[in-house]
């Protein structure tokens, strides 16, 4: 059995503002997609026979990753939820006990959630070279074909052919300078280390208790000790906190006896940066990259992303200029690796504009926070059909609901009753009350909150569909 375990962690900061912390780039549509980058990743190993991918992913995301895995009709598959990051190493040790339970030692297919590939077939016919080697008891990683002398990737250095179409790792190479990477692209011999491998379960096991104990063991008390909620896996928070910080690199490939390479022609991107997204995309005559209602006069090798409004651009030229509804980014194509920075500044000056956007995704729907000033806020909530907000009260705001389209079912106190179109209610101070979309199409309503405090952290929750506390 063929198991893909997409490791869906990280938070994307180079590609800030619309890559942030509670919606980062694997959850995004990029490269011309109207999928995800996860979405993406899983429809690209259609007609392999594999089964149903298993998700690792930060427990903040869970909803966000559940919701894509429904739109493509995998409502089933597993998420495995990490209460904090561990790297991969721990990441992968997770998935590959848990398989190790559920199925006869398979064959695990470990894939980054955030990669660009743009010939599918060309990656499926890499699998399928992989897969006897795997079989068989090797490592295999996947060795990308090099277009250009590289200094923000590792390389692999390729030895001995092993099987058909794999080879032995001579080494693992950290990122080199741009002397050294160009000596590599000449050699025809290294490749860039993609970061994806193939294993069967039992031998990651064995190799990770051979060289790192430690992770192994912490990893099967944090399994041990967790729960099942639906389709979600908990482990255990406190002995997941102890386990190692370590990469599948250092922690097994750099040290196993069994590592292997096949190669991957396949138009590989990690999308790292606005100059990798710019570089995949389709470009004008003279090299834009437009995305949404973008207006220019003469400029050129420009990419420009309009998230809510217009964004005219006059005679420029290599910028980044990406809108979103709370910020804009204006960079130069050869500065955009320092985005980073600005997210390391806005952490630092406790803003949180590389928390979240403005719009705000929840299992029951979606909330965007129009309008606040002093002692009030606006949100245009979304509820989708048949979802329910939590029962819940505050201390200190009261809440003013206007419904702009479809039905809602409102619990406020002791009382229960529908409110309709261009119809309102109002949740005073200290009330519990919960919303609730009975209908088939989705609830629109306008929720004016006042009071003293307004912070998401002011809710008491006594009940939740969605298992929140």
């Amino acid at each position: 059995m063929l198991i893909p375990v997409i490791m869906a962690g990280g938070a994307g900061s180079r590609l800030w503002p619309l890559s942030r912390q509670l919606n980062p780039k694997q959850f995004l549509p990029l490269a011309d997609s109207d999928l995800s980058m996860l979405q993406a990743t899983i429809k690209r190993l259609d007609g392999l026979g594999a089964a149903l991918p298993r998700l690792i992913c930060n427990e903040q995301h869970r909803f966000l990753a559940a919701e894509q895995l429904r739109v493509l009709g995998m409502e089933q598959a597993n998420i495995l939820l990490e209460p904090v990051g561990r790297n991969t190493a721990p990441a992968i040790a997770l998935a590959a006990l848990q398989a190790s339970s559920e199925a006869d030692d398979p064959v695990l297919l470990v894939l980054a959630a955030d990669h660009l590939i743009q010939d599918a077939a060309a990656f499926q016919a890499s699998i399928q070279t992989a897969l006897p080697l795997a079989e068989a008891g090797k490592l295999v990683t996947f060795g990308i074909v090099p277009t250009h002398p590289e200094t923000g990737y590792g390389y692999i250095e390729q030895g001995a052919a092993v099987g058909e179409g794999g080879f032995a790792v001579s080494r693992f190479v950290e990122k080199p300078d741009l002397a050294t990477a160009r000596d590599y692209l000449a050699c025809g011999n290294y490749f860039w280390n993609s970061g994806m491998f193939m294993f069967r379960a039992s031998r990651y096991l064995q190799e990770l208790e051979c060289f790192r104990p430690d992770i192994l063991a912490a990893c099967r008390q944090a399994l041990a000790g967790g729960s099942q909620d639906q389709y979600f896996t908990r482990v255990d928070e406190t002995a997941f906190a102890a386990c190692p910080d370590d990469s599948i690199d250092y922690a097994v490939m750099e040290k196993t006896a069994d590592a292997v390479m096949v190669p991957l022609d396949a138009g590989w991107s990690d999308i790292g940066s606005w100059s990798a997204l710019w570089d995949v995309s389709a470009k004008d005559a003279v090299g834009n990259v437009f995305k949404g209602d973008v207006l220019d006069q003469s400029s050129r090798n420009t990419y420009v992303h309009a998230d809510s409004r217009l964004v005219a651009t006059v005679g420029v030229e290599d910028l980044v200029i990406v809108e979103t509804k709370d910020a804009v980014l204006v960079a130069h194509k050869d500065h955009v690796q320092d985005v980073k920075k600005v997210v390391e500044r806005l952490k630092g000056g406790a803003r949180n504009e590389h928390i979240n956007h403005r719009e705000v995704y929840r299992p029951w729907g979606v909330y965007d926070s129009i309008d606040n000033g002093h002692r009030y806020q606006v949100k245009r909530i979304t509820v989708k059909p048949g979802a329910k907000l939590s029962v819940q009260m505050h201390h200190h705001r009261a809440e003013h609901w206007i419904v702009v389209s479809g039905t809602a079912q409102v619990t406020n106190g002791d009382k229960s009753y529908l409110v309709t179109e261009n119809q309102s209610t109002y949740i005073p101070i200290g009330q519990v009350h919960s919303l609730e979309n009975p209908g088939v199409i989705p609830l629109e309503l306008i929720e004016v909150q006042s009071g003293s405090y307004l912070g998401e952290d002011d809710i008491v929750r006594f009940a939740d569909k969605y298992g929140r506390t």
